[in-house]
C-alpha cells in the first residue's frame, strides 16, 4: 500500500503524471522511450494494480526497457522516483530539491544525470538562505576536459556529446604500393597504350613516354570489437568512430563476446544512429563474457576472406579479460598474424599508468600484438591515425 501513496490516487489524475514524468527521466538517461510506450506503461500498471511495489516495477520494466544495458539504470531511477512523495513531485519537473547527502545511494552516471536539473530551469521553490548552489557547467576548460575524460566515467549528456564528436575525428589509413599499375611519370616500364594515345593527339609525334607506376592504395582493415560487459561504453563509441573514419575503405567488421557476430551489414548503413541500432539488434551476447580464441576460430572457419593477401591491418579492440583457453587464443592469434600485415591491440585499460597485462589472455595478446594503443578518450583516438602511419612505415 505504500506505493499507492507515492503514486497518488488514480482518480485524482496523479498516476498518469507520475508515469509520464518517470518516462521523461528514463529518456534523459538515454533509454529509448516514446509516448506510445508511456501509454502502454499506464495500461500495464492498471492491469497489475498498485497493491505490490514489485508488480509495478516488473510491469514498467517489461514495457519501458528494451535493452539489457538499460535495466540497471531503470532500477536506479525507479528507486529514486518512487521513494518519497515530495521528491516524486519535484522529479516530475526534472528537479532535485537539494544536493544528495552522504546517505544517498550511489548511482551510475546515467541515472544521476537524469535526476539533475536541466540547464536554465528555475526550481519551483526558492532555496533557503543557508543553501549554496554551485554551477560549474560550460566552464572555459570544458572542451579540454572532455578530450581527456575517460569514456566510462562520463554522464549521459557528456557521453551523447562525445558520441557525436568521435564521428568527426579523421583516420587516414596508411597507403602502400599495390600490384596494380596506373599511367604516371615514373615506373620500370612504359605504358604503351597511354603513350600512343597522347602521340595521336599531336599528329603521331611522340612528345612524352608515359610510364607504368604502381598504385598506392589504403590498407584493408579488419575490425574486431569486444562487446563484453567491461567494454560496453568503449565498444559503442569505437563503432561510431570507425563507422565514419573507415567509410569508403575496404573493411570487415565483427563483434565478439562469447561468440562472433558479423557487423558488415550494419556498417553498410549510412546513418551512424541506424548503424548502432542495427548492431544492437544483431549482437545477441552483448555485455556478456569474452572468448577471443573461440571467436577467432569462427573467423578462420567462416570468414577467411576477411583477410586480404597479408595486407590487412587488424584492429582488435578489447581489454584482454579473456575467459577462454590461453593456448587456444595463442594458436588462433598465430594464424591471424600469418595472414595479416599487422595486429593492433586497442586497449582502454592503458588509461592506468601502472597497467600490466597480468590476465592470461592479456599476456598472450601483449606477446603477439605488434602494438598496443590506448583508446579510452578523445585525445587518444586523435592519436590513432598517427600511430597507424608509424606502424605501417616500420613494417
Amino acid at each position: 500500500m505504500r506505493l499507492i501513496t507515492l503514486l497518488g490516487d488514480a482518480r485524482s489524475g496523479k498516476l498518469p503524471e507520475n508515469i509520464v514524468g518517470f518516462g521523461r527521466a528514463l529518456r534523459r538517461a538515454g533509454v529509448p522511450i516514446d509516448s506510445s510506450l508511456v501509454r502502454l506503461a499506464l495500461e500495464a500498471v492498471g492491469v497489475v494494480g498498485l497493491d505490490r511495489r514489485d508488480d509495478v516495477r516488473s510491469a514498467l520494466r517489461s514495457v519501458m526497457v528494451s535493452r539489457e544495458q538499460d535495466l540497471h539504470v531503470f532500477d536506479e531511477l525507479f528507486e529514486a522516483w518512487f521513494r518519497d512523495p515530495e521528491v516524486a513531485q519535484q522529479l516530475l519537473g526534472q528537479m532535485l530539491p537539494k544536493a544528495p547527502s552522504q546517505s544517498e545511494p550511489r548511482r551510475s552516471a546515467r541515472a544521476q544525470e537524469a535526476l539533475t536539473p536541466p540547464r536554465g530551469v528555475t526550481p519551483p521553490a526558492a532555496p533557503r538562505e543557508d543553501e549554496v548552489q554551485l554551477d560549474a557547467a560550460m566552464s572555459a576548460s570544458e572542451a579540454q576536459r572532455l578530450r581527456q575524460a575517460d569514456f566510462a566515467a562520463m554522464n549521459a549528456s557528456e557521453y551523447q556529446l562525445v558520441e557525436r564528436l568521435v564521428r568527426q575525428i579523421p583516420l587516414e589509413l596508411p597507403r602502400i604500393e599495390s600490384r596494380r599499375t596506373a599511367p604516371g611519370s615514373r615506373g620500370p616500364r612504359p605504358h604503351w597504350a597511354r603513350t600512343i594515345r597522347e602521340a595521336m593527339r599531336h599528329e603521331g609525334e611522340l612528345l612524352r613516354l608515359v610510364r607504368c607506376e604502381r598504385r598506392r592504395e589504403a590498407l584493408p582493415v579488419l575490425i574486431l570489437v569486444d562487446v563484453s560487459g567491461s567494454m560496453e561504453r568503449y565498444a559503442r563509441l569505437m563503432l561510431a568512430f570507425l563507422h565514419r573514419a573507415t567509410r569508403g575503405r575496404r573493411r570487415s567488421v565483427f563483434a565478439f563476446g562469447t561468440r562472433l557476430t558479423d557487423l558488415n551489414a550494419a556498417f553498410r548503413e549510412v546513418d551512424p544512429d541506424r548503424m548502432l541500432a542495427t548492431v544492437t539488434a544483431a549482437v545477441q551476447d552483448y555485455a556478456g563474457g569474452t572468448r577471443i580464441g573461440e571467436s577467432l576460430a569462427t573467423l578462420r572457419i567462416g570468414h577467411p576472406r576477411a583477410l586480404v593477401g597479408r595486407r590487412t591491418v587488424v584492429m582488435l579492440i578489447s581489454d584482454g579479460l579473456d575467459t577462454g583457453d590461453p593456448e587456444n587464443l595463442d594458436r588462433e592469434l598465430s594464424w591471424l598474424l600469418r595472414r595479416s600485415r599487422s595486429l593492433l591491440w586497442l586497449n582502454p585499460l592503458l588509461r592506468f599508468d601502472a597497467y600490466q597485462p597480468l590476465a592470461a589472455g592479456a599476456r598472450v595478446l601483449h606477446r603477439r600484438a605488434h602494438a598496443m594503443l590506448a583508446v579510452h578518450n578523445l585525445s587518444r583516438l586523435e592519436e590513432l591515425a598517427a600511430a597507424l602511419a608509424r606502424l605501417a612505415a616500420t613494417r
